[in-house]
């Protein structure tokens, strides 16, 4: 087995940790090659690449594609993604209110419907 050299920045996901770890059952953990990441009851939510590159996010396949035509300059999908439900944002481009979206998408695709139920209700008892 080959070693890859680790490029990767801890602080280029940091920004994308903070976001993802606000929705309920999230928790910081440790991925591929050693990267930070975020996991919803055990299943890889967003990663960051270990090119250091891009930061892979869980997205069901017609939500990705949706992103992926509405912002290629944000989002790309290399070869290795194409047939898993993920879609990859560069590091250097991505707003905080695009990124939040995302996340709710992502997370809500691996959260409980329990967790969704009180998640929503939560918000409209916030006025959000």
């Amino acid at each position: 087995m080959k070693t890859k050299s680790q490029n990767f920045n801890y602080s280029d996901f940091e920004a994308v940790k903070n976001i993802a770890l606000t929705f309920p059952g999230t928790e910081e953990s440790t991925s591929h090659e050693g990267t930070p990441s975020v996991k919803v009851r055990g299943k890889l939510m967003c990663r960051l690449h270990d090119s250091g590159e891009f930061i892979p996010i869980r997205l069901d396949f017609e939500i990705r594609d949706k992103y992926l035509e509405t912002y290629p300059e944000i989002f790309h999908l290399p070869d290795h993604f194409k047939n898993y439900p993920y879609i990859c944002m560069w590091i250097s481009n991505h707003n905080q209110k695009l990124i939040t979206e995302v996340l709710e998408l992502s997370w809500r695709g691996l959260a409980t419907k329990r967790q969704i139920r009180e998640y929503d209700e939560n918000k409209l008892a916030n006025g959000s």
